[in-house]
């Protein structure tokens, strides 16, 4: 049905950072048929349903572009531990345990929180029900990259079993929910998986014509490592698989030199900052400000809320934002501008979906977010860009639509059963904990 929402700010984040106060937007047939400033007073087809936005505020929806949304049941498992010991000690122990029962569980949880926080799409790797999960983001509305994750330190025999699992569920989701799931096949990273299999990985990507996405330079121990192993740091090593071959979009990047930014940018490598995770592990901070001006895409994922504690990514942005004023003693590090753009249409080109999503303009689909701006933490509201930035968090999320259809109305989810999925996952973690 056609509706157009009027008197708000539309914040575009469009190629100009256009921001319409007042605004409105025109939907119809789930795409933005028209977007403009002051009152749509000439749009009078008859059926149209006008929505007063009474001065709130509209953003594009938001994009995640990594995390693994199963790992949501352990949030607050284990704290203060460096990235190697955590997996190995904590994490892998307690996967162990996943149900797939449990596994869809978390993943609605981590739905409800991304949803209710403004996130419209988000990349999801992980190796365990794959089907499932893309079957409830199916059903929950939202839009997804689904990813099995690989690691191949295992025989011959398992790794091809776990490729062809991999590509045949990128076979079976790309492309379906309405175009609103698609696909990557993802190597865990490169101290995963052999040089040979990464390889293999990236030429059965480019025969499916889908990007590929990798962990990597996470830590200084993981790039150190590589060099005694492989005799190369993790970029050139990856070049040199044809991972960089095709559309590739690398989580991480934290400990990365000069040389390095000029190959990703040489071979439009997109790259998935993850502060609060690369924080919290005592990882590092990513040169995003160098990023930038190398003129790489640079988007924003949370990774999992075992590492973060959660998929805010309104919160994500401002850190990343900060981080890079204050680790370069640069103000002007990154902007306001390029902050709205790292959870938006950098997000959208990093996942491939640009010409989709990412933006509020005519012609892409209708995924967007109404803010209430009526908070004090949000006045004066007349500087509306700038507090999105620096000052709104996904609290401040109302509604949420995507392709035009509501999924939160007055902070509630539409189609995801909060109570029933709360209680659901605290049961399950419970019973992982005795276990």
């Amino acid at each position: 049905m056609d509706k157009v929402l009027y008197n708000g700010v539309i914040i575009t984040a469009n190629e100009e950072n256009d921001v319409y106060s007042p605004g409105y937007i025109h939907v119809k047939d789930e795409i933005i048929n028209e977007i403009g400033e002051g009152s749509p007073h000439h749009i009078t087809s008859e059926g149209i349903q006008f929505h007063n936005l009474n001065g709130k505020w509209v953003i594009p929806g938001l994009i995640n572009t990594h995390g693994h949304t199963p790992m949501t049941l352990l949030r607050g498992h284990s704290d203060d531990l460096p990235l190697k010991r955590w997996l190995q000690e904590k994490m892998w122990p307690m996967e162990q345990k996943l149900t797939r029962e449990a596994v869809i569980a978390s993943s609605k949880l981590a739905m409800v929180e991304m949803l209710k926080s403004g996130t419209t799409t988000f990349l999801d790797m992980y190796h365990l029900f794959l089907d499932d999960i893309a079957n409830a983001v199916d059903n929950a509305g939202m839009r997804a990259v689904i990813t099995r994750g690989i690691i191949g330190l295992c025989s011959r025999e398992e790794q091809k079993a776990k490729l062809d699992e991999a590509i045949s569920i990128a076979q079976t989701w790309h492309g379906k929910g309405d175009g609103r799931l698609t696909a990557m096949l993802s190597p865990h990273s490169p101290y995963l998986c052999p040089p040979n299999f990464i390889a293999e990985i990236a030429s059965a990507a480019r025969e499916l014509n889908i990007p590929v996405h990798t962990h990597m330079s996470e830590t200084s121990q993981e790039v150190e490592e590589n060099v005694l192993k492989y005799g190369k740091r993790p970029v050139e090593h990856l070049l040199n698989t044809g991972f960089f071959n095709g559309e590739a979009l690398v989580a991480h990047a934290v400990h990365i030199n000069d040389e390095e930014l000029d190959i990703l940018s040489q071979n439009q490598v997109a790259i998935s900052h993850n502060p609060m995770s690369n924080l919290k592990l005592g990882s590092g901070v990513a040169p995003i400000q160098k990023m930038l001006q190398k003129g790489i895409t640079v988007s924003v994922g949370t990774d999992s809320v075992a590492s973060n504690n959660n998929l805010d990514l309104i919160q994500e942005m401002r850190m990343a934002v900060l981080l890079q004023k204050g680790v370069n003693e640069d103000p002007t590090a990154v902007t306001v501008d390029e902050g709205i753009k790292l959870i938006t249409a950098n997000g959208a080109k990093a996942l491939g979906l640009d010409q989709k999503i990412g933006s509020i303009k005519k012609g892409l689909d209708a995924d967007f977010v109404i803010l209430d701006s009526s908070a004090a933490h949000l006045q004066p509201k007349l500087n509306a860009l700038s507090h999105v930035v620096y000052s709104a968090s996904g609290a401040d999320v109302l509604d949420v639509y995507v392709k035009g259809k509501q999924l939160v109305k007055d902070r509630q989810c539409l189609f995801l059963d909060e109570e029933k999925i709360f209680y659901e996952c605290n049961k399950h973690y419970q019973m992982m904990t005795i276990s």
